[in-house]
Parts: C-alpha cells; sequence; structure tokens
C-alpha cells in the first residue's frame, strides 16, 4: 500500500530538514564546546592553555554530536532523496585537448620537481626551514597536496614522475599475482610512515634526498617489471595514498571530461574506482586490503598525534625505562595500534552481519562501508595538517619561486589561537560526512529501511570511538617524541 502524495512530500520535507539538522547540532555543540574548553591546539602543536573543563566533557561532547548525527541520519528515509545526492553530478566546461595539454604540463613539472628534490636536497643548506626539499616534501606534498587531493580534485596521477618514466619505457615483463591485491600498499605506506616518524628525514634535507633518489629507483623498477598500471594502482604507497583521499574530492576526471560532485558522494555505494552512478549496489572490487589501506589512513594520522603529546612522551619514556629498545617500542606501538584498528573495525562488521537477516555477510559489510574511513581520514588529515600548512606557506612560496637560492628571509607565520578550533571542526566535519556515507550505503545494500538503519549501528559505534580518540588528542599539549633523532 502506497502513501499518499501528500504525505509522501512531508516525509521528504522532513528528512531534508533533519539533515540539515546534522550540520546544525554538530556546529552548536562544537561551539560550545570550544568556547567552554578554549582548547586553541592542533595535533602538531603544543598548548600553552590548560582546559577549562574536564578533558572527559570536552572529548564526550564531540562523541556525541557523531552520535546525534547518526540518529537524525536514521529518520532521512527516502530512499530517492538519498539517491539523488550522490549521483548529482555536472560535468565541467572544458576540451579534451585542454586536458591533455594540462596534463603534459603536469608530467614535466614532475619530473622538474622530483630533480629539485633530490639535487637541493644534497647539495642546498643543510637548514630544513630553508632547503626546498624538506619545505617541498612535507609543506607541498604530505600537507598542501594531499589536501588539494580530498578538496578538490587527486593531480597526482599527472604529476607522478616516477609513472611518467616509466610509462615511456619497456614495461609489464611480469604478471603481477592477483593473490596480493593491494596488500603491497599497506605494507608500504606502514613503512613510509614508519621511516617519516622514526627517522631523520624531516629534518636531514641530505638524508631526505637520499631517500627520495631510492624510493625512485625502487618504483620505476618495478613498474617496469609488473607493468605501469598494476604496480601503481596495488604496489605504489604514494599512488595508492593520493587515489584514496582523491575518491573524497568534488571533481573527478571520468571519460575524458571533468565532472562535479557533492564532496564525499563518490565513496558511496561503488568500490572506490567505479562511478556509483548506478541504482544497484556496483559490484566491489575493493578487498580486505583495502579496507586495511583505509584504516591506516586513519591510523596513521592518530599514531603521529599520539607520540607527539606530553602523554605519549612519558609513555615511551615508561617502556623504555623498563629495558625496552626505543625503537622496539616506537614499532611496537605502531603495528599494535594498527592491528586495534583494523580489528575493531573488522568486529564491527561481524557484529552488524550477526544482528541481521541478510545473506551479506560480515567481509562484504566490512567492504561496503569502508569507503566511510577516508571522509574520517580526511578530517583527520586537514586537522592535523591545516596549521602547519598556513604556518609554512611563506616558506614554500619562497623554495618554489626561487629553488636554486637560498631564501633571503625565510617566513614562518604565528598563527591565532582561534585557529586552533578549526581543528575540532575538521575533525567532526569528518565524521559527519562519514555518517552520511555509511547512511546512504547502507540504503543502497539492503532493501528493508529497519536493516539499512540497524547494519549501521557497529560502524557508528566504532566512528564514535575514532572520534574520541582524536579529539582526546586535539585536547593534549605536544611535545617531541622522546629517544627519536
Amino acid at each position: 500500500m502506497t502513501s499518499p502524495p501528500s504525505r509522501t512530500a512531508g516525509r521528504r520535507l522532513v528528512g531534508r530538514a533533519l539533515t540539515l539538522c546534522l550540520a546544525a547540532v554538530g556546529f552548536l555543540l562544537l561551539a560550545r564546546g570550544v568556547a567552554a574548553s578554549n582548547a586553541a591546539v592542533g595535533l602538531g602543536q603544543a598548548s600553552r592553555d590548560s582546559l577549562s573543563v574536564p578533558r572527559w566533557l570536552y572529548v564526550a561532547t564531540g562523541g556525541a554530536t557523531i552520535g546525534a548525527s547518526a540518529l537524525l541520519a536514521s529518520f532521512v528515509t527516502d530512499r530517492r532523496f538519498v539517491l539523488s545526492i550522490h549521483r548529482w553530478r555536472e560535468t565541467l566546461p572544458g576540451r579534451e585537448t585542454a586536458l591533455r595539454a594540462g596534463t603534459a604540463a603536469l608530467n614535466v613539472l614532475g619530473l622538474v620537481l622530483l630533480a629539485l628534490v633530490i639535487y637541493r636536497g644534497f647539495t642546498g643548506p643543510q637548514i630544513p626551514t630553508v632547503n626546498f626539499a624538506v619545505v617541498f616534501v612535507f609543506a607541498g606534498l604530505r600537507a598542501g597536496l594531499t589536501m588539494v587531493a580530498y578538496l578538490v580534485g587527486n593531480p597526482w596521477p599527472a604529476l607522478n614522475p616516477w609513472r611518467t618514466v616509466a610509462e615511456r619505457l619497456p614495461n609489464g615483463f611480469l604478471d603481477y599475482p592477483e593473490a596480493f591485491g593491494r596488500w603491497p600498499a599497506v605494507a608500504g605506506l606502514l613503512a613510509l610512515v614508519w621511516v617519516e616518524t622514526t627517522t631523520a628525514v624531516t629534518n636531514d634535507p641530505a638524508l631526505l634526498a637520499a631517500a627520495v633518489a631510492t624510493y625512485s629507483v625502487l618504483t620505476v623498477a618495478g613498474a617496469l617489471a609488473v607493468g605501469v598500471d598494476d604496480w601503481f594502482r596495488n604496489v605504489d604507497p604514494v599512488s595508492v595514498f593520493f587515489a584514496f583521499y582523491g575518491r573524497a574530492a568534488p571533481v573527478s576526471r571520468e571519460d575524458g571530461r571533468l565532472r562535479l560532485h557533492l564532496p564525499g558522494m563518490r565513496l558511496v555505494g561503488d568500490d572506490g574506482y567505479g562511478d556509483g552512478g548506478g541504482s544497484e549496489p556496483v559490484s566491489p572490487s575493493w578487498g580486505m586490503d583495502d579496507v586495511a589501506f583505509a584504516v591506516a589512513l586513519v591510523w596513521e594520522l592518530t599514531y603521529s598525534g599520539f607520540v607527539t603529546t606530553a602523554q605519549g612522551g612519558a609513555f615511551v619514556r615508561a617502556l623504555v625505562g623498563v629495558g625496552l629498545p626505543a625503537a622496539v617500542v616506537y614499532g611496537g606501538l605502531f603495528l599494535a595500534g594498527f592491528a586495534a584498528f583494523y580489528g575493531v573495525y573488522a568486529l564491527a562488521a561481524r557484529v552488524s552481519a550477526s544482528r541481521l537477516r541478510t545473506y551479506r555477510g560480515a567481509r562484504e559489510l566490512a567492504v561496503r562501508f569502508a569507503p566511510a574511513l577516508l571522509a574520517i581520514a580526511a578530517g583527520y588529515h586537514l586537522a592535523h595538517y591545516f596549521a602547519f600548512f598556513v604556518s609554512l606557506s611563506p616558506s614554500l612560496v619562497a623554495v618554489l619561486a626561487s629553488p636554486l637560492s637560498v631564501p633571503p628571509n625565510p617566513l614562518v607565520l604565528t598563527l591565532p589561537a582561534w585557529m586552533g578550533a578549526l581543528n575540532i571542526a575538521f575533525v567532526l566535519g569528518g565524521h559527519l560526512l562519514a555518517i552520511w556515507v555509511a547512511h546512504s550505503t547502507a540504503y543502497r545494500l539492503f532493501p528493508s529501511r529497519l536493516q539499512a538503519i540497524e547494519s549501521q549501528y557497529p560502524f557508528v559505534f566504532v566512528m564514535m570511538a575514532y572520534t574520541a580518540v582524536s579529539l582526546w588528542l586535539i585536547s593534549l599539549p605536544t611535545a617531541s617524541p622522546p629517544f627519536l633523532p
């Protein structure tokens, strides 16, 4: 029996109103939490002010925001409205020849920048704040280009200098083992983060240049061996890193044209690489290796935030004090934390599958809901690196404008205290977007509205836990990690 048109229209109106409430409730709770706590800190900045309210209340406020948004999202049950949100797209004006010319220009630019990183890393001043290699790699790529990837669109496939070289040489002499999937990229990402956090590459330009040169040789050799597409889709952690973040961006390139989407909506109901525009769920090509990579993007920022806090440093000192080597402590903490994050998410999938009378198993649910984690990772990254990027932007502009000379007067901006509140907004914003992505995905998976709503609860609980941890880290004063170069 169908509902009268007036009742259907009324439900639609209520659904739209509740959707707007997602942002409103989050903003009100956020504003209250910021005003009360005076938490003007970032994940990479030390706070000079103590919290004026109990930290548990500050963290609980963020968790309550996510919980409230999930409850409100569960009332938006109009499938046509949900579908219209993530299927909306517009083709941007532009000729294919212009896109090809722009891609060629970015190919050349990527090669030039790689050469400059290696050359200036070895020959430039060995002072990290003025050396082209350090400033460009960490402020320009790690912070700036990553933000462009998820806020605008992913330019890395065109900029990637290793792909530019490998595509122009004979390649594909060996078959890539399908069973490996993207697990090599997962291991590579964890290895890169480990090197970044435990070695001196962030403040030793020559060491950074040597690392980039070694990575370049290995990457090009690997791409020539197994083929360009297989290598950069499955093995190269940098390419997979940008590809995953780029799925949250509003601009994509499809069929030689640029298309505009609502932010984060390409994460809904597809495999992370399809267009996600069909009326039925797209058969996923993602696997648990892709789930692991998405979890690693969330964990690596959480780990970096923890070891750079005073409490994290005290924890490391305590373990080293009982006789454990510092390298073992950092390595164990890094791998154990990743395993815990991955295990908690997998457990949520099992709980969701066991609660529902459905033929969809835990593995499928884990895969289908995993793209929502990319919205969380984007919020974490923005909170972690936005202030860092803004403060170093004058230095970045200086080294890019004159890469072969030393900036005469390098500047680092001192940011106002209120910018610290943006970190909280970025974290909560990423989680709110993830809630909507999970909600839309559930409605593409299940014909029953009750099943669609109930399937989200375990995943929402995990998101709330992630939120509480990240907000707790933001509330802590920062310090240099002990026992590291």
